[in-house]
């Protein structure tokens, strides 16, 4: 191999959701240049659904379903959890160790599921020291009470200090600060780097223009991210507009690919008598949600990072299990002004019918507010990689 080749793999456990594989992978299409190469580890059952570019390629591990905040199965093969993870173990130590890379970037949990990543941590540290190995940290995790009990109880602040080189955390310390609100020891915290929320591409300004200009309707487009637990913000939306069949709305749904097939083929006929295009999975979601006035969404991490990029004001309705990470993003971005929200227990067709109204009404406030939020994860991270790579010159 080359000795100019910089190689980068990247962990993302992916047990639920486009979440974490997304992004991985939009991460990833940034760190490219000459001489990179990027080899991502996935437990995601859609991975090849998405197209790569030159330099990025994947290495499938056995898919995980998760149950609950402890407890995960097996996606497809028959066989037990413990057999599953002892495979996933091996091949994210194999490929470590084959690959050799000069960054390690994990994805959010700091030891990999139930552990798997560790004995990797542990290999880099012994025998590759000058490897920089990398936790990636949405800037919200859960509420507070509940992200310091499981750190302490799966000793993530002893890996922190042990183990990670950095920590990237992929949001604004102003919005909301990690540090304070889980308790983050000093020792860790100055290893904490604000990269900022992470933008995405954004097509060509004439790409969401609208093609019927006659229709002066409110394009709203509906996603509820991987769809693995949507099925209810879809049908409050469609009962909505059956007690409302004269809304100024013309509507797109995507659930996600993981909305259950039967509850997926109810939507979709629902969805067709009610005039609203209706899809299940869009590799280019972005270009969808750039046609959009008005997004409605369940406020993941993702979701919220492009609706900021494109600048489009927002409807978030967040759930709050099995965490209750969306419920807090929602409620930070909508007190600086960038986001409307609907709690999830107040979620019907009459307060989403008002909630929407809202919302359009609202819309030249909210895209001055997202027109002054800061957008810097990717150039801080690029940035971090440009002085890694001059440090190994």
């Amino acid at each position: 191999m080359p000795p100019s080749t910089y190689n980068i793999l990247m962990y993302s456990h992916d047990t639920y959701g486009l979440g974490h594989i997304r992004r991985t992978m939009a991460i990833a299409s940034h760190l490219l240049g000459p001489g990179v190469n990027i080899l991502i580890l996935t437990g995601s059952p859609i991975v090849g659904r998405f197209t790569f570019p030159e330099g990025v390629d994947f290495v499938r591990i056995p898919g995980m379903i998760k149950k609950s905040n402890s407890v995960y199965v097996p996606h497809s093969i028959k066989v037990n959890a413990k057999h599953a993870l002892h495979i996933r173990r091996n091949i994210i130590t194999a490929t470590a160790r084959a690959f050799d890379p000069k960054l390690f970037i994990v994805d959010k949990v700091p030891l990999g599921l139930k552990g798997e990543v560790e004995p990797t941590l542990r290999w880099f540290k012994k025998t590759r020291p000058n490897t920089k190995v990398i936790l990636g940290l949405r800037d919200i995790l859960d509420d507070a009470e509940s992200t310091i009990q499981e750190w302490v109880q799966r000793e993530y602040y002893r890996a922190l200090e042990e183990l990670y080189s950095e920590i990237w955390v992929y949001g604004t310390q102003q919005v909301y600060d990690p540090i304070t609100e889980y308790e983050i020891p000093e020792a860790i915290s100055r290893k904490m780097i604000f990269t900022g929320y992470i933008p995405r591409a954004v097509p060509p300004k004439h790409f969401g223009k609208r093609l019927e200009r006659n229709d002066d309707r409110c394009k709203v487009v509906v996603t509820t991210g991987g769809g693995g637990d949507g099925y209810p913000v879809l049908d409050a939306y469609l009962r909505m507009l059956e007690n409302h069949p004269d809304a100024p709305l013309r509507s797109t749904m995507i659930s996600g690919p993981f909305l259950p097939p039967d509850m997926r083929d109810e939507i979709a006929v629902r969805a067709r008598a009610l005039g609203v295009l209706f899809t299940g999975f869009s590799r280019k979601i972005e270009k969808e949600m750039a046609k959009a006035d008005v997004i409605v969404s369940m406020g993941g991490y993702n979701t919220v990072c492009e609706t900021l990029s494109l600048r489009k004001p927002s409807l978030i309705i967040p759930r709050e299990s099995p965490r209750m990470e969306q419920r807090i993003r929602a409620q930070v971005l909508s007190d600086r002004g960038l986001t409307r929200y609907l709690p999830w227990s107040e979620l019907d067709p009459e307060s989403l019918y008002a909630s929407v109204m809202d919302t359009i009404e609202a819309q030249e406030p909210m895209r001055r507010a997202i027109q002054d939020f800061p957008m810097t994860g990717l150039e801080v991270m690029r940035s971090r990689l440009s002085t890694f790579r001059r440090e190994e010159a």
